[in-house]
């Protein structure tokens, strides 16, 4: 898909609940290979309330795989080619990782909710794949938030070996940030010619500029530089000596989920010289989001510090 402009954004989701957060699942126990699981050097948990309990004190990523029934035959291969591949096993090393059917539930206000259809988890669009919270800093503003999801929507994902363990792999190595900020970084990192402008250190400046600048376009529903010359000079005094801002846009088709809109973003710089020099260079410090409008689209923002 080709878009004539190019832009970037960024939302975060809510936080889960504390009641959601320290209430125990209620669900039949997912069907695991026991084997698989011996000897993987991570335990794969299956109590939802004990598994966040477990990150927080811990202070890790908890990584959510929600299997599909025991007729998704795309989940069995992404098990077997993916989860089972022994690079992947070794970064769920560094996670509490849990495991859980689609009909896992918890109790929010009393009632028996999905967990998978939680608002919290809306990006997941109630599929199986997998999702990650981060649990490792009280004090962080991304402290139980969904910070990442991987839904099945496309078989290529699941079923193609080389394609999931690529993703996978890209997941849980991504820096920390918002879901939104790590969804975006996630396409670039995932765009078969490797650019190499999330490479550099993500900078906290960069990414509130990114997040304010998509989410002025999807006010307005237009995406654009607007007031760039303002906004540059303004973002140079946030760098160091020596670096110079130089940004991104694009936006989405309308009606994308967060994974599509930033992978459509990403295929719309291929498609500019210009953006795409940008995108596909190495710089010290860079900044990526995405924001949806009222619209449907999805308005991209990348903000590089290069020299």
């Amino acid at each position: 898909m080709f878009h004539p402009m190019v832009y970037w954004l960024v939302a975060a989701l809510g936080v889960l609940p504390g009641a959601l957060m320290k209430t125990a699942l209620a669900a039949d126990p997912p069907a695991t290979n026991a084997k698989a699981d011996a000897r993987a050097p991570f335990a794969w948990q299956q109590d939802y309330g004990q598994a966040v309990r477990q990150a927080i004190e811990e202070q890790k990523m908890l990584v959510i795989y929600f299997e599909g029934p025991k007729g998704c035959s795309y989940c069995r291969t992404f098990e077997a080619q993916s989860l089972a591949a022994e690079q992947i096993q070794e970064q769920l090393g560094s996670f509490v990782a849990l495991r859980l059917p689609m009909t896992a539930q918890v109790a929010v206000d009393g009632k028996p909710v999905a967990l998978v259809k939680h608002a919290s988890f809306a990006e997941m669009l109630g599929r199986p794949g997998l999702a990650i919270l981060d649990m490792t800093d009280r004090k962080s503003p991304h402290f139980h938030h969904v910070v990442s999801v991987l839904p099945f929507t496309s078989h290529r994902f699941a079923t193609s070996s080389y394609a999931s363990k690529r993703a996978v792999s890209t997941l849980l190595t991504l820096p920390k940030g918002t879901l939104t900020q790590r969804t975006m970084v996630f396409a670039v990192r995932m765009h078969p010619e490797a650019p190499a402008s999330s490479q550099g250190a993500i900078d906290p400046a960069l990414t509130s500029e990114a997040l304010s600048h998509s989410s002025y376009q999807a006010s307005i529903g237009v995406q654009g530089h607007h007031h760039w010359d303002a906004r540059y000079q303004r973002i140079n005094g946030k760098l160091p000596s020596g670096l110079m801002a130089q940004e991104v846009v694009a936006e989405s088709w309308p009606g994308e989920n967060l994974v599509e809109a930033c992978e459509d973003c990403v295929h719309s710089w291929r498609q500019s010289p210009g953006h795409w020099g940008a995108v596909r260079s190495w710089h010290p410090r860079f900044g990526y989001d995405i924001k949806r409008g009222r619209n449907g689209i999805w308005y991209a923002t990348g903000i590089f510090g290069r020299r």
